[in-house]
């Protein structure tokens, strides 16, 4: 696929290189149109040793194979990164001043553009009014993710990480030529506006919860009863549906992973949190992925200060008997969305089971009869165990289906590609 990696005028055109060399190296031949300011950042012999090909720089080099015109018209896929807030603005208006501009103008293909600035510039009206009107025309602008800017400044503006952005430029590449097709509203034969094919991603328009991570019950001050869940799968599984143009809200217990870009994050820490937080999001949602591992039973009284041991001899009376703590069971939240649903057949609900095998049965025997009972449309199942999917980044899992479909099966395999195939599944039945 022919690709043109536009590069604007900021401090993350550093990061740019690493995308270039995603692309390139999978397989792409990537043409590099930086702007002017750009090249203040990274130099044209960088580009060019990346990417393997002479540097686009301006209009008047090389004018007779018109490259303003070309460079657009021949692309599959348009993906300026960083895009500060003046190439936004002139995207918008429909500026053409350089070469990068041009190419946006005369692109026919999908345009992603991943904004990087200071918060105080992303978040200002004039800004946010640019991007409205660039997504109104099916440009897939990308949220910048928040962290650490120029200097001592945080918030949100950050440059996604290059694998991010090259998550989505994947996903619209393998829409391939039939993306234009599936442009809402273009009549037989009409060549679509710069970028509209960008809302052919399979999940565009559609607004995803996932919930992730594992929950913790706390005890005392110090103690909780939880589990070894890290929220990998979930965030892969939230990453992926961002990347192919869903709106997405992450629901996250105790997870300590880097939020994906253009995912909104609710934080929260026991299942009575996780139930409210998911409970919400759903109301909106088409589709419902519970990756979570929420704890079956919480202790049914907390002591605000710290339980003592009772067997220690520096306290009077003390004994080796150790305390009894009364657990409750814990709302069932997949099974209370699925009832809320009821006969509808929104939101999609899909349900994980983390399964060992016992003496009454193995994991996939206890798997199907959980799906019998919770009624979601998809159930994820892994065995787990030492050594086995907690905090690991591959997986194997099976995706059971309602209707009674074959099971499919998803690695072993990185979280992400299992991610995306779960999608894929997703996608199929929506």
């Amino acid at each position: 696929m022919r690709v043109v990696l536009g590069v604007s005028g900021g401090i993350a055109a550093y990061k740019a290189c690493l995308l270039l060399r995603l692309l390139t190296e999978s397989g792409h031949d990537v043409t590099v149109v930086p702007t002017a300011a750009a090249l203040e950042f990274v130099g044209a012999p960088t580009w060019a040793a990346l990417s393997g090909k002479p540097v686009a720089t301006d209009v008047w080099s090389n004018v007779h194979e018109v490259p303003h015109v070309r460079l657009g018209q021949q692309a599959d896929l348009v993906v300026v990164a960083p895009a500060t807030a003046d190439l936004l603005a002139r995207a918008a208006h429909g500026l053409a001043d350089d070469l990068l501009t041009n190419t946006l103008l005369t692109a026919r293909c999908p345009v992603v553009l991943a904004p990087a600035m200071h918060t105080e510039m992303w978040e200002h009206a004039a800004t946010r009014a640019n991007v409205a009107t660039l997504r109104s025309r099916g440009v897939h602008v990308i949220e910048p993710a928040s962290g650490r800017l120029t200097g001592a400044d945080t918030g949100p503006g950050r440059l996604p990480e290059p694998e991010e952005i090259f998550a989505v430029c994947r996903e619209l590449l393998s829409a391939g030529d039939g993306a234009a097709a599936a442009v809402p509203g273009a009549a037989e034969g009409e060549v679509p506006a710069t970028g509209a094919v960008a809302s052919a991603l399979p999940l565009a328009g559609r607004r995803v919860v996932v919930s992730a991570g594992g929950t913790r019950e706390p005890i005392d001050p110090v103690r909780f009863l939880g589990n070894r869940s890290s929220g990998k799968q979930g965030f892969a599984i939230a990453a992926v549906a961002a990347a192919r143009g869903a709106e997405v809200t992450l629901v996250a217990a105790n997870a300590d992973l880097p939020v994906p870009a253009g995912v909104s994050v609710v934080p929260v820490g026991t299942v009575l949190e996780l139930r409210e937080a998911v409970t919400t999001a759903a109301k909106e949602a088409d589709v419902v992925v519970m990756a979570a591992a929420p704890a079956d039973f919480r202790p049914a009284h907390y002591s605000g200060s710290k339980i003592k041991k009772s067997h220690d001899p520096d306290v009077p009376g003390g004994d080796e008997s150790a305390p009894v703590i009364e657990l409750v069971r814990n709302p069932d939240v997949l099974a209370e969305l699925v009832q809320t649903r009821g006969s509808a057949s929104s939101p999609f609900i899909v349900g994980f089971a983390a399964e060992t095998g016992d003496e009454s049965g193995s994991v996939m025997d206890h798997a199907r009869a959980k799906l019998e009972r919770k009624g979601c449309d998809l159930l994820v199942v892994n065995e787990v165990g030492p050594g086995k999917v907690f905090g690991q980044d591959d997986t194997t899992v099976h995706i059971l289906q309602r209707d009674g479909s074959a099971p499919v099966v998803a690695g072993p395999a990185p979280k992400e590609a299992v991610a995306a195939t779960l999608w894929d599944v997703i996608q199929s039945r929506l």
